[in-house]
């Protein structure tokens, strides 16, 4: 499982490039300027990395990068679930306009910068030519040792997040318990006023509804009656002129025939009056004048009135006023109780604390062993011995991260007291160092493709050729891409890129190809510092091939 091809269009200065890639340990080489890193950099890309305009070669209107790896069985379940296809092959894809926005796809349907982002670690795994940087950073020191340990502290995190919330609740509840309990006595009492009302939602309305209702009573019987007497009590009505003119088409409709969808509308029309009616005489016989409900009503909605204008609200807001007030009651009369804002954070300190007893004894267990093994990896790279060690530190208060602070600390030889590694080692020292790391944990991770960026800066001589030999050990595992300047690490490659520039018009291109045999030669003779077609430098680039 690995890197299979990568295909560039328009991206920085190479205008096209369609690149397959073999297993085993791989190198790119280039004179300065040639754009060795552009691989780097697109692959990067093509993993979620942040895009920006600059990226696309001059005079064209987007790149495009596009990696095809062997899918690893273990991504199944995720590009499923994620709704990607399922194939042999996983194919990223990735454009970038001039206006610096950008699209992707996995295996041809659209994606976004989190998904690519999400496959990159079971992907690759690369390491820059600044990796030595990280060595003197806290937290990228401490990220180092539980990523080589397979510590997770997204638990700890969130119960430290959890109990440094409910720590601020009992502070704040004990730091302001007088003036909650004025707040809670005022608000009480507020609750205790619109309680005697028990407004309901909706209720406003429906009283206003039914006041105006009792106050126009004599003018709605009034009403009710007229009606009555129109459609059916008086002469003539509308029901007996609706019958008559029923009747009198009645009598013709069998020597006119249109005449029955008339008669039909009579009928209906009949029936609805005849049913209006019978429903007016319901309503006259259950609506009368109710002095006492009225003046009832009168009462209640001047409660409503005068409650609302105290607490400068509208009537129809009381009864949403009355559930927030209880909800704030509720809340303050939880931070008044000290007792249970005690028990709660000494629960949330139980549960972080076990969380950080779990982080300390793994990190305990593998600090002894990463030492040990980044102290061997020194002794092949021109540190004879030198010692390599993880020191754990325990702060006064826990972070979220753990108890401890961890330190890396070298001694550059025998005999010597291992020292913060920014204050003892050279810029040379810790690209050793750097790279000793980068070995070590590069074999325990799951990354099919490991990719090394000049980490061989600051070193030469014999030491190159054995971190050219490490690197060619871990070839033999998984497939290792390194860029590098030294011609004794590009000896031990098991594939040879030559990364090249030239003149097109008025642009500058680059380009990358496969080299071997001859080409090779001369490459490694250019990189010795003499010149490609001297007899000497190229009997010595032989030499370092056949070694």
């Amino acid at each position: 499982m690995s890197l299979r091809r990568i295909a560039l269009r328009d991206f920085v200065i190479v205008q096209s490039l369609d690149l397959e890639l073999d297993q085993g340990f791989g190198v790119l080489t280039g004179e300065t300027g040639a754009g060795k890193s552009i691989l780097i950099d697109a692959l990067q890309l093509a993993l979620g990395a942040r895009a920006e305009s600059g990226v696309v070669r001059e005079g064209a209107a987007r790149c495009e990068i596009a990696a095809e790896f062997d899918a690893p069985a273990s991504l199944a379940p995720w590009l499923e679930e994620q709704g990607f296809p399922v194939e042999e092959s996983l194919l990223l894809r990735r454009t970038v306009d001039t206006e610096g926005r950008s699209r992707a796809w996995i295996n041809g349907s659209a994606a976004t910068m989190a998904q690519l982002k999400a496959l990159a670690d079971g992907l690759v795994d690369i390491h820059g030519q600044h990796a030595w940087q990280s060595l003197t950073r806290a937290e990228a020191v401490r990220d180092l040792l539980d990523a080589y340990a397979g510590i997770d502290t997204t638990a700890a995190t969130q119960a430290w997040a959890q109990w440094r919330h409910r720590r601020k609740a009992l502070d704040n509840a004990t730091e302001k318990q007088n003036t909650l309990q004025q707040e809670s006595e005022r608000l009480a009492w507020q609750i205790a006023e619109l309680d005697k009302l028990a407004p309901l939602v909706g209720e406003w309305e429906e009283l206003n509804t039914q006041h105006s209702r009792l106050a126009n009573a004599q003018g709605l019987l009034d009403a009710a009656q007229a009606a009555v007497t129109a459609l059916d009590d008086e002469e003539p009505n509308a029901a007996a002129l609706i019958h008559r003119a029923l009747t009198a088409l009645q009598a013709q409709a069998h020597i006119e025939p249109r005449f029955a969808d008339t008669v039909a509308s009579l009928e209906a029309a009949l029936a609805q009056v005849q049913d209006t009616v019978h429903n007016l005489h319901q309503y006259a016989r259950h609506t009368d004048q109710d002095p006492a409900s009225l003046e009832s009503l009168d009462q209640r909605l001047a409660q409503w009135v005068s409650l609302a204008r105290r607490y400068r609200r509208a009537p129809d807001e009381l009864a949403e006023v009355l559930a927030q007030w209880k909800s704030e009651l509720a809340t303050i009369d939880q931070a008044l109780d000290l007792d249970a804002l005690q028990q709660a954070e000494r629960l949330a300190w139980k549960t972080f604390n076990a969380e950080l007893q779990t982080i300390t004894k793994e990190r305990q267990k593998a600090a002894p062993k990463l030492s040990k093994a980044v102290t061997q990896s020194m002794q092949t790279l021109g540190m004879q011995g030198g010692v390599f060690e993880v020191a754990l530190q325990r702060l006064d208060e826990p972070q979220a991260h753990g108890w401890e602070l961890v330190e890396f600390r070298v001694a550059g030889h025998a005999g010597a007291t291992p020292k913060p590694v920014g204050k003892v080692a050279s810029g040379g020292e810790l690209s050793r160092i750097a790279l000793a790391i980068s070995v070590v944990t590069s074999q325990l991770g799951q990354a099919p493709t490991l990719i090394f960026d000049e980490v061989d800066s600051g070193i030469g001589g014999a030491v190159a050729h054995t971190v050219g030999q490490l690197l060619r050990q871990l070839g033999r595992d998984r497939q290792v891409l390194a860029v590098t300047h030294l011609p004794q690490v590009a000896a031990c490659a098991d594939h040879h890129l030559l990364v090249s520039k030239q003149m097109v018009g008025r642009q500058t291109l680059s380009t990358v190809a496969p080299i071997e045999h001859e080409a090779r030669v001369i490459e490694l003779a250019r990189m010795l510092g003499g010149s490609e077609k001297s007899e000497i430098s190229l009997a010595h680039a032989r030499e370092l091939l056949s070694a």
